[in-house]
Protein backbone atom coordinates (compact mmCIF):
# COMPACT_ATOMS: atom_id res chain seq x y z
CA UNK A 1 0.00 0.00 0.00
CA UNK A 2 1.47 3.30 -0.86
CA UNK A 3 0.50 6.72 1.25
CA UNK A 4 -0.30 10.12 -0.69
CA UNK A 5 2.97 11.26 0.02
CA UNK A 6 4.53 8.22 -2.32
CA UNK A 7 5.82 6.53 0.99
CA UNK A 8 5.26 2.39 1.32
CA UNK A 9 2.36 1.71 4.54
CA UNK A 10 2.50 -1.21 5.53
CA UNK A 11 -0.80 -3.55 5.88
CA UNK A 12 -1.01 -4.76 10.12
CA UNK A 13 -0.75 -8.78 10.12
CA UNK A 14 -3.87 -10.55 10.50
CA UNK A 15 -4.90 -13.43 13.06
CA UNK A 16 -7.85 -15.54 12.58
CA UNK A 17 -9.61 -16.88 15.99
CA UNK A 18 -11.44 -20.22 14.46
CA UNK A 19 -14.72 -20.46 15.62
CA UNK A 20 -15.90 -23.98 16.22
CA UNK A 21 -18.02 -23.59 19.23
CA UNK A 22 -15.91 -24.21 21.86
CA UNK A 23 -13.05 -21.91 23.79
CA UNK A 24 -13.15 -18.23 24.68
CA UNK A 25 -13.78 -16.86 21.81
CA UNK A 26 -14.01 -13.08 22.73
CA UNK A 27 -11.18 -13.27 25.35
CA UNK A 28 -8.64 -14.30 22.96
CA UNK A 29 -9.50 -12.25 20.47
CA UNK A 30 -9.60 -8.91 22.72
CA UNK A 31 -5.98 -10.05 23.91
CA UNK A 32 -4.70 -10.62 20.57
CA UNK A 33 -6.30 -7.24 19.46
CA UNK A 34 -4.17 -5.41 21.83
CA UNK A 35 -1.06 -6.89 20.37
CA UNK A 36 -1.57 -4.62 17.80
CA UNK A 37 -2.79 -7.30 14.91
CA UNK A 38 -6.14 -7.26 12.89
CA UNK A 39 -8.01 -9.87 14.62
CA UNK A 40 -11.16 -11.82 12.60
CA UNK A 41 -13.63 -14.23 14.55
CA UNK A 42 -14.51 -16.70 11.83
CA UNK A 43 -15.96 -19.96 11.64
CA UNK A 44 -15.11 -19.58 7.96
CA UNK A 45 -11.83 -21.40 6.81
CA UNK A 46 -10.98 -19.67 3.72
CA UNK A 47 -11.19 -16.30 5.60
CA UNK A 48 -9.17 -17.99 8.59
CA UNK A 49 -6.78 -19.11 5.70
CA UNK A 50 -5.97 -15.65 4.22
CA UNK A 51 -4.67 -14.75 7.92
CA UNK A 52 -0.99 -14.28 8.61
CA UNK A 53 -1.81 -16.67 11.71
CA UNK A 54 -4.38 -18.75 13.07
CA UNK A 55 -5.29 -19.48 16.47
CA UNK A 56 -7.60 -22.73 17.58
CA UNK A 57 -9.17 -21.99 21.03
CA UNK A 58 -10.55 -24.47 22.98
CA UNK A 59 -12.50 -25.42 26.19
CA UNK A 60 -14.33 -28.47 27.74
CA UNK A 61 -14.47 -31.98 26.02
CA UNK A 62 -12.38 -32.96 23.54
CA UNK A 63 -14.31 -35.40 21.82
CA UNK A 64 -16.80 -31.94 21.61
CA UNK A 65 -14.01 -29.80 20.80
CA UNK A 66 -13.15 -32.10 17.43
CA UNK A 67 -16.68 -32.34 16.78
CA UNK A 68 -16.91 -28.58 16.05
CA UNK A 69 -13.15 -28.21 14.57
CA UNK A 70 -14.18 -31.41 12.03
CA UNK A 71 -17.76 -29.69 11.44
CA UNK A 72 -16.10 -26.59 9.70
CA UNK A 73 -13.26 -28.11 8.18
CA UNK A 74 -10.73 -26.65 10.80
CA UNK A 75 -9.14 -29.92 11.23
CA UNK A 76 -7.56 -30.28 7.92
CA UNK A 77 -7.59 -26.61 7.85
CA UNK A 78 -4.55 -26.91 11.08
CA UNK A 79 -3.44 -29.33 8.56
CA UNK A 80 -3.15 -27.53 5.58
CA UNK A 81 -1.18 -24.62 6.93
CA UNK A 82 0.89 -26.60 9.16
CA UNK A 83 2.01 -28.44 5.75
CA UNK A 84 2.69 -25.42 3.65
CA UNK A 85 4.79 -23.17 6.77
CA UNK A 86 2.01 -20.94 7.74
CA UNK A 87 1.62 -20.18 11.69
CA UNK A 88 -0.85 -21.65 13.74
CA UNK A 89 -1.63 -21.64 17.80
CA UNK A 90 -3.41 -23.73 20.05
CA UNK A 91 -4.72 -22.78 23.54
CA UNK A 92 -6.00 -25.02 25.56
CA UNK A 93 -8.34 -28.27 23.68
CA UNK A 94 -7.44 -25.97 21.34
CA UNK A 95 -4.07 -27.19 22.33
CA UNK A 96 -4.45 -30.56 22.93
CA UNK A 97 -6.52 -31.47 19.67
CA UNK A 98 -3.05 -31.22 17.67
CA UNK A 99 -2.18 -34.42 19.21
CA UNK A 100 -2.99 -37.45 17.79
CA UNK A 101 -5.73 -38.14 20.23
CA UNK A 102 -7.34 -37.53 23.13
CA UNK A 103 -8.79 -39.87 25.79
CA UNK A 104 -11.29 -39.30 28.24
CA UNK A 105 -13.94 -41.56 30.20
CA UNK A 106 -11.97 -44.52 28.68
CA UNK A 107 -13.25 -43.37 25.32
CA UNK A 108 -10.88 -42.47 22.21
CA UNK A 109 -10.78 -39.45 20.30
CA UNK A 110 -8.89 -39.26 17.52
CA UNK A 111 -6.84 -35.61 16.99
CA UNK A 112 -5.64 -32.93 14.47
CA UNK A 113 -2.56 -35.48 14.40
CA UNK A 114 0.12 -32.36 13.50
CA UNK A 115 1.65 -33.79 16.83
CA UNK A 116 2.59 -37.28 18.34
CA UNK A 117 1.39 -37.91 21.43
CA UNK A 118 -2.15 -38.77 23.78
CA UNK A 119 -4.05 -36.51 25.81
CA UNK A 120 -5.02 -38.66 29.31
CA UNK A 121 -6.16 -37.39 32.89
CA UNK A 122 -3.50 -36.35 34.59
CA UNK A 123 -2.42 -38.62 37.36
CA UNK A 124 -3.47 -36.47 40.66
CA UNK A 125 -6.25 -36.98 43.38
CA UNK A 126 -7.69 -33.40 43.10
CA UNK A 127 -8.74 -31.87 39.73
CA UNK A 128 -8.88 -30.03 37.82
CA UNK A 129 -5.92 -28.28 37.92
CA UNK A 130 -6.79 -24.38 38.33
CA UNK A 131 -4.82 -21.50 38.87
CA UNK A 132 -1.45 -20.10 37.88
CA UNK A 133 1.56 -22.24 37.48
CA UNK A 134 5.79 -21.86 37.15
CA UNK A 135 6.29 -22.63 34.01
CA UNK A 136 9.91 -23.96 32.63
CA UNK A 137 10.64 -23.28 29.37
CA UNK A 138 12.09 -25.29 26.88
CA UNK A 139 15.70 -24.86 25.20
CA UNK A 140 15.48 -22.63 22.66
CA UNK A 141 12.16 -21.58 23.04
CA UNK A 142 10.90 -18.32 21.25
CA UNK A 143 7.42 -17.96 22.76
CA UNK A 144 8.69 -17.42 26.83
CA UNK A 145 11.24 -14.60 27.76
CA UNK A 146 14.81 -16.48 27.38
CA UNK A 147 15.76 -18.24 31.09
CA UNK A 148 12.90 -17.12 32.46
CA UNK A 149 10.29 -19.23 34.66
CA UNK A 150 6.78 -17.53 34.59
CA UNK A 151 3.39 -18.10 36.27
CA UNK A 152 0.46 -18.61 33.95
CA UNK A 153 -3.17 -19.33 34.21
CA UNK A 154 -4.49 -23.32 33.80
CA UNK A 155 -7.89 -24.61 33.75
CA UNK A 156 -7.82 -28.18 33.07
CA UNK A 157 -7.54 -32.02 33.98
CA UNK A 158 -6.26 -33.72 31.24
CA UNK A 159 -2.29 -33.19 29.72
CA UNK A 160 0.17 -34.54 27.72
CA UNK A 161 3.21 -36.41 28.70
CA UNK A 162 6.22 -38.28 27.60
CA UNK A 163 8.10 -37.71 24.04
CA UNK A 164 6.51 -35.41 21.22
CA UNK A 165 7.53 -35.29 17.49
CA UNK A 166 5.88 -33.43 14.91
CA UNK A 167 4.44 -35.86 11.84
CA UNK A 168 4.50 -32.60 9.56
CA UNK A 169 7.59 -30.60 9.98
CA UNK A 170 11.12 -31.38 10.13
CA UNK A 171 11.28 -28.86 12.83
CA UNK A 172 12.93 -30.16 16.02
CA UNK A 173 10.02 -29.64 18.93
CA UNK A 174 10.74 -27.34 22.06
CA UNK A 175 8.59 -28.23 25.00
CA UNK A 176 8.26 -26.18 27.98
CA UNK A 177 6.44 -27.84 30.88
CA UNK A 178 4.48 -27.46 34.10
CA UNK A 179 3.94 -29.92 36.92
CA UNK A 180 1.49 -30.61 38.74
CA UNK A 181 1.36 -34.68 40.00
CA UNK A 182 2.91 -35.23 37.33
CA UNK A 183 5.01 -33.13 35.03
CA UNK A 184 3.44 -32.53 31.00
CA UNK A 185 3.78 -30.42 28.22
CA UNK A 186 2.99 -26.63 29.46
CA UNK A 187 3.26 -25.29 25.75
CA UNK A 188 5.07 -27.13 22.38
CA UNK A 189 6.59 -25.15 20.12
CA UNK A 190 7.71 -27.26 15.85
CA UNK A 191 8.52 -24.35 13.25
CA UNK A 192 5.46 -22.44 12.47
CA UNK A 193 3.08 -24.44 14.76
CA UNK A 194 2.56 -23.63 18.45
CA UNK A 195 0.45 -24.30 21.23
CA UNK A 196 -0.07 -23.72 25.15
CA UNK A 197 -1.85 -25.50 27.60
CA UNK A 198 -2.43 -22.94 29.39
CA UNK A 199 -4.42 -19.66 28.75
CA UNK A 200 -2.61 -17.06 27.93
CA UNK A 201 -5.40 -14.49 27.80
CA UNK A 202 -5.92 -15.01 31.25
CA UNK A 203 -2.62 -14.83 32.27
CA UNK A 204 -2.21 -11.07 32.65
CA UNK A 205 1.53 -9.81 31.65
CA UNK A 206 2.97 -12.80 31.10
CA UNK A 207 0.14 -14.59 28.80
CA UNK A 208 0.25 -10.30 27.11
CA UNK A 209 4.25 -10.37 26.52
CA UNK A 210 3.53 -14.71 25.18
CA UNK A 211 1.18 -13.12 22.68
CA UNK A 212 3.06 -10.52 21.58
CA UNK A 213 6.13 -12.83 21.17
CA UNK A 214 4.04 -15.58 19.02
CA UNK A 215 2.59 -11.92 16.73
CA UNK A 216 6.06 -10.59 16.03
CA UNK A 217 7.09 -13.83 14.81
CA UNK A 218 4.15 -14.01 11.96
CA UNK A 219 5.30 -13.18 8.62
Amino acid sequence: MTGSAGTTVSQPRRVAVLDHGSGNLRSVTRALARTGVEVVLTADVAEADAADGVVVPGVGAYAACMTGLRAIGGDELVRRRVAAGRPVLGICVGFQVLFTAGIEHGVRTEGVGVLTGEVNRLSVDRLPHMGWNTVTPGVGSHLFAPGAAERFYFVHSYGVSGPVTSTTTNQPVIISTARYGEEFAAAVEAGVLAGTQFHPEKSADTGAALLRRWVDQLA
